[in-house]
């Protein structure tokens, strides 16, 4: 999508497509871009002013990973370290590599803007004035490193990217294909989110055959910087960081009130509890959870007196607290 005004994004097209959707040169004007285009030393010099004293969280791998971030040849344990630093130094240490082809990899991932860079989305922002943000504020996050691979992993929450200083590669797949992902334990995790077991790059399609039918349906996005990418939560998305410099800005987002719980809880107790059943039972299970989850959220407790839906009835922070107490009540038995 080009020529899309700043001050106008089309957020109500973009929910409403529920696909990933490129916002050319969204972010052009940002003085961090502006920096960038410059060089890297002047996009790093103008991060400091911010917050070049504060510790970040820094990820380090070495050369012969190739920027992968993943888990070991046996999956024993991450083929990564991570650590704290100051962002200053951090940044001088990706500058001072040079983008050499035997430089270590380094990643600062998820920094809170507003927690490590005060000050840095007065100049460098999007004006979110859609009703989707007014349920919680936006969690606005930096992501800062050399020649970096972040795995195939999906969300919990929407997202949006902006790619700053350097070029990212995006290659989507809808939530439909995690079978043909082969994702990867549940725990331990690189970074908190399950990723792929499969190299993209180099994908192994005789330990993973159905790989292939994920790549038929991939959409890949080229962002230079300036460039704005939406998509949908639980899309899994790989980011290939492409430059000796990378900087990028996202903002993740869930349109519901702060009470409304984690699905992933959820599907962790789903395991627990419903995936070694007798397959009949999980067959009447999913008409259950079509009939008071998955389905019309109104049917369940429309037959019912007002006084009598309890949770049946629209959620609100009273309800979602006393069914939170019953849940764990029954978790403590």
């Amino acid at each position: 999508m080009t020529g899309v005004d700043p001050c106008a994004i089309p957020f109500e097209t973009l929910f409403a497509g529920q696909q990933p959707v490129v916002l050319e040169g969204l972010a052009r004007s940002w003085p961090i871009v502006e920096r960038g285009l410059s060089g890297a030393r002047q996009a790093a010099d103008y991060i400091a002013t911010f917050g070049g004293k504060s510790p970040v969280t820094v990820f380090t791998g070495p050369p012969e990973i190739s920027g992968r971030f993943h888990y070991n040849a046996d999956a024993s344990g991450m083929n990564f370290t991570s650590g704290r630093a100051p962002l200053g130094e951090i940044l001088k240490r990706i500058l001072a590599n040079g983008g050499s082809a035997d430089e270590p990899a380094i990643y600062v991932g998820s920094a809170d803007i507003d927690r490590f860079l005060s000050g840095f989305r007065a100049e460098n922002d999007l004006p979110l004035d859609h009703p989707d943000f007014g349920f919680k504020p936006p969690l606005v996050s930096l992501w800062i490193g050399n020649r970096t691979t972040a795995a195939a992993h999906y969300d919990m929450s929407h997202n949006v990217a902006c790619c700053l200083v350097g070029q990212r590669r995006f290659t989507l797949f809808p939530p439909d294909q995690i079978a043909n992902l082969y994702p990867g334990p549940l725990e331990p995790t690189p970074a908190g989110q399950v990723v792929t077991m499969v190299d993209l790059k180099q994908p192994d399609l005789r330990l993973y055959p159905r790989f292939a039918q994920a790549m038929a349906t991939a959409l890949v996005a080229e962002l230079e910087p300036g460039d704005v990418l939406y998509y949908p939560a639980l899309w899994w998305h790989q980011v290939d960081a492409l430059a000796a410099f990378n900087v990028m800005a996202n903002y993740w987002w869930n349109p519901v009130p702060a009470y409304i719980d984690s699905p992933q809880t959820t599907l962790l107790h789903a395991l627990l509890s419903l995936r070694d059943r007798p397959e009949g039972e999980k067959a009447a299970w999913r008409e259950l959870f079509d009939y008071y989850v998955f389905g019309d959220a109104g049917q369940a407790g429309e037959h019912l007196p007002g006084h009598a839906r309890g949770p049946l009835g629209p959620m609100d922070e009273m309800t979602a607290r006393r069914l939170r107490a019953q849940v764990l009540n029954r978790l403590n038995r």
